[in-house]
């Protein structure tokens, strides 16, 4: 029996065996035995799938050429293990780009193409191509125009000339587009009724011939507009008219103060040399003083006083 156990083809037999039960229970553990292990190993392979918005990068000589067209973004879905997925995500270290080195000038439709991914994963792209129009470069320096609505300003002030910073600006773009510009306008939104000067920031626009804008680049972008709003004052005596007199009596009107001043447009005032004032005298019988309100002309925004203080003196004719 001793020999039995120490025979070759024994020990061959039963070392045969024992490696068929070691890849068996290899195999169960990783390919359908519910087991602890099982579980995790299936989290860490599962496939998963999200998709992301990238710039979308031009790959041309921008010295010498200008590109529009194609869209700022485009969409990468991309489908790989769990923890690849999210890795790639969250780092973001591959781009996407148009290669147009050696493309020719006018209206092209290239592929996107994408570099830097992680080979065990697979993607798609949306739009898989895209158009462009490639165009010679050009520059100009142009001054910038101001804009806004004169209507907008209280009525009687005055108003000043706007000031622009930067006053001129470079503009790039295609060749094609520099060409129609026609003027470049810092458009100025003034709140409706405004009575005080008014500064702010706005974005710089090019427009051609009948006001459409272009497509361009301008530097800077923005410029900081100045308009000045102010009154102008002058001081005018007062010219009291009195009306609707009766027959029988006898009136003597007079103004606590024959002057006042006057706040509105430098050019109006110019004009005023004295304001009229009417005195109704209809129903006073008898001597009184009353408060008459000052009736402006167009173009001044207000007085001081607002109204003026009127002594009446009434006496019957026969006396």
């Amino acid at each position: 029996m001793k020999d039995f156990w120490n025979k070759r083809w024994f020990i061959k037999v039963v070392s045969l065996l024992f490696a068929i039960l070691l890849v068996i229970y290899i195999d169960s553990t990783q390919a359908g035995f519910v087991t602890q292990g099982e579980s995790r190993k299936t989290r860490q392979t599962a496939n998963e799938t999200q998709t992301i918005s990238v710039p979308l990068q031009v790959s041309i000589d921008t010295d010498k050429y200008y590109v529009v067209g194609y869209p700022e973004k485009v969409k990468i879905t991309l489908e790989g293990s769990n923890a690849l997925v999210t890795s790639t995500v969250n780092t973001q270290s591959f781009r996407a780009y148009i290669d147009l080195t050696h493309k020719k000038i006018g209206k092209q439709t290239v592929r996107v193409q994408v570099t830097g991914l992680n080979s065990q994963l697979s993607y798609t792209i949306n739009p898989a191509t895209v158009n462009v129009d490639i165009e010679r470069r050009k520059s100009r320096t142009m001054p910038v125009q101001i804009e806004y609505n004169k209507n907008a300003v209280a009525n009687g002030y005055n108003v000043g000339t706007a000031t622009v910073d930067p006053q001129k600006v470079e503009v790039t773009g295609a060749k094609g587009e520099v060409n129609q510009i026609d003027q470049i306008v810092a458009k100025l939104p003034l709140p409706n009724g405004i009575n005080h000067s008014y500064q702010r920031q706005v974005i710089l626009v090019a427009e051609d011939s009948k006001g459409r804008q272009l497509n361009v680049v301008i530097t800077p972008s923005t410029a900081n507009v100045r308009l000045p709003v102010s009154l102008s004052k002058k001081t005018v005596k007062l010219n009291l008219r009195p009306k609707n007199e009766k027959n029988n009596k006898v009136y003597s009107v007079t103004a606590k103060n024959d002057q006042v001043t006057l706040y509105g447009k430098k050019s109006v005032l110019a004009k005023i040399n004295q304001l009229n004032v009417d005195v109704d005298l209809k129903g006073i019988d008898s001597s009184t003083v009353r408060n008459y309100p000052l009736v402006l002309p167009k173009g001044v925004a207000r007085a001081d006083p607002a109204e003026v203080q009127i002594s009446i003196k009434v006496k019957d004719a026969s006396n």
